[in-house]
């Protein structure tokens, strides 16, 4: 009876500090942040219905095509990467699969005025086109002292029809049924690395250092230190979780998210099923050797109780 007692201690102190103390300390490390938004209802709505997609091809090519390739068009990059990196930070995308990974309203935004798109403000130049007086000349003022984002906003250049045209037509282009380290390589190799895997950045440190002000980092191991649930919301929107940090928010769908967390996963912790089934039949070998012990300890001292 003595031993159920102790085992009865044990199970309030331990509960006590994995459900109270454990919980209220990583409240407090990292609190709570409202969960990944996939409807982006911070940004204005696009309608396709009557984009052309011809007409998308079209504006693609006059407008896109100086800095980005088409692979998917038959179009390679007009710069090498070397060259595209000294001269934007970054490496262009190459729009093949943009219109299947990012979202559709993310993507029109981001032609508009990428620098409001990805949530970069506080270190990017944004878009005055089109304000009042007043705003315009507040818009300047909080412009003073940061850096030009290295792709144009085309607010005030083309008009939104025109920019839907495009995205009707980047989607009709849109390479389908990608794996998940397709995804990843799409939406996040301009600038992470994956070393586990062999994937390294196509921008070069010393560029995206200057670019960014910092290097990115390999996320080879991502998953382990961070978690999906982090990752989840970081990815979708960098600034919830950490302030004023030079990642973008990448637009892309939730389906594509979960892809890229998959392949972060699979590269980072791939024996993750393995572990869990072995730990559900370490838990049940240990219930079992329990009660095998209990029932010994019951005959061998059963004389003395």
């Amino acid at each position: 009876m003595r031993e159920i007692k102790i085992l009865a201690i044990l199970i309030i102190v331990i509960g006590t500090i994995y459900w109270g103390v454990e919980p209220l300390a990583h409240s407090v490390m990292h609190p709570k942040v409202a969960p990944a938004d996939f409807n982006f209802e911070d940004l204005k709505a696009i309608d396709l219905s009557k984009a052309d997609v011809q007409k998308g091809k079209e504006l693609t090519m006059n407008n896109c095509a100086g800095c980005h390739g088409i692979k998917n068009a038959g179009m390679e990059a007009p710069m090498d990467a070397e060259s595209a990196a000294s001269s934007f930070g970054v490496v262009p995308l190459d729009l093949s699969s943009a219109g299947a990974i990012f979202d559709e309203k993310y993507l029109a935004n981001f032609i508009a005025d990428p620098v409001k798109a990805a949530i970069l403000e506080h270190k990017f130049k944004v878009s005055c086109e089109g304000l009042d007086d007043a705003n315009a000349k507040e818009c300047e003022k909080s412009n003073e002292g940061k850096a030009d984002y290295p792709m144009s906003a085309f607010k005030g250049v083309l008009s939104e029809s025109e920019i839907a045209d495009i995205v009707a037509y980047l989607k009709s282009i849109a390479s389908k049924d990608l794996s998940d380290k397709e995804v990843f390589m799409n939406a996040c190799q301009r600038c992470h690395s994956m070393k586990y895997d062999g994937v390294m950045a196509a921008t070069p440190d010393e560029n995206l250092k200057n670019y960014l002000g910092t290097k990115a980092p390999d996320l080879s191991m991502m998953i382990r230190s961070k978690g999906e649930n982090y990752l989840d919301i970081f990815i979708n929107n960098p600034q919830k979780e950490l302030v004023g940090t030079p990642m973008p928010r990448v637009g892309v769908t939730q389906a594509a998210q979960k892809q890229i967390i998959q392949y972060i996963e699979q590269v980072g912790d791939s024996s993750k099923n393995e572990r869990n089934a072995l730990g559900i039949k370490i838990m049940i070998f240990f219930v079992v050797l329990s009660v095998l012990a209990y029932a010994w300890k019951r005959k061998i001292w059963k004389d003395l109780h």
